[in-house]
């Protein structure tokens, strides 16, 4: 599993957030798409790796700029993570 993490901006409430995971999700098969307009991200969690460039003109075609994009492995975090040092 892979967790990517975009910068986003121009995102002002939860609606552009909406908008924002709706497009993710229907151009890409991901497992788990949130967006939080207060910090200016976007975390995506998906099997495979997704196409960074085919991501960043999905975002730019509802209007908001991916600024900078993080991948690394992801790490499923549960309740009794912390226990797990």
């Amino acid at each position: 599993m892979t967790e990517t993490i975009l910068k986003v901006d121009g995102m002002a409430c939860g609606m552009c957030e909406n908008h924002i995971n709706d497009a993710v999700r229907n151009k890409f098969s991901v497992q788990k798409v949130t967006s939080s307009h207060t910090k200016g991200e976007t975390g995506i969690v998906s099997e495979q790796p997704v196409d960074v460039e085919a991501l960043k003109a999905a975002i730019a075609k509802t209007g908001y700029t991916v600024t900078g994009v993080q991948t690394r492995p992801y790490e499923k975090k549960g309740f009794f993570s912390f226990l797990k040092k």
